[in-house]
């Protein structure tokens, strides 16, 4: 029973949650971890994954081999995704941290922020 119950989670969660409303080169806050309180511009976003790739957040050092005879190796530090939900989203218009949300005007839909209600 517990394996099916497994089985189940890892195949609808990610589906449940795959609603990031956030995009390439939004800036975020970043509101959980070891960078709280850091503001920076999303790289890429992984919907299905839940995760973002933010610039210079959630830094891991790589050991890299040398290519070429004669270079040394070297500690690379590479940014890696991390969960939307420990973002939040800076209002270009406002500069606030808020939540964002949805608009249908003409067939259009178009994202608000929920604090000032500007059309982002």
């Amino acid at each position: 029973m517990q394996a099916k119950n497994i089985l189940c989670i890892k195949y609808f969660l990610p589906r449940l949650l795959n609603g990031v409303k956030l995009k390439k080169d939004d800036t975020v806050l970043i509101i959980a971890g070891k960078d709280k309180g850091k503001t920076a511009k999303i790289l890429k976003s992984f919907p299905k994954e839940n995760r973002v790739l933010v610039e210079g957040v959630n830094l891991k050092q790589k050991h890299v081999k040398p290519k070429k005879q004669g270079e040394k190796g070297q500690v690379v530090k590479i940014a890696m995704p991390i969960n939307v939900s420990n973002t939040k989203f800076i209002c270009p218009k406002c500069g606030k941290a808020a939540r964002l949300g949805y608009v249908i005007k003409k067939d259009i839909k178009a994202r608000i922020c929920k604090k000032c209600n500007s059309e982002i």
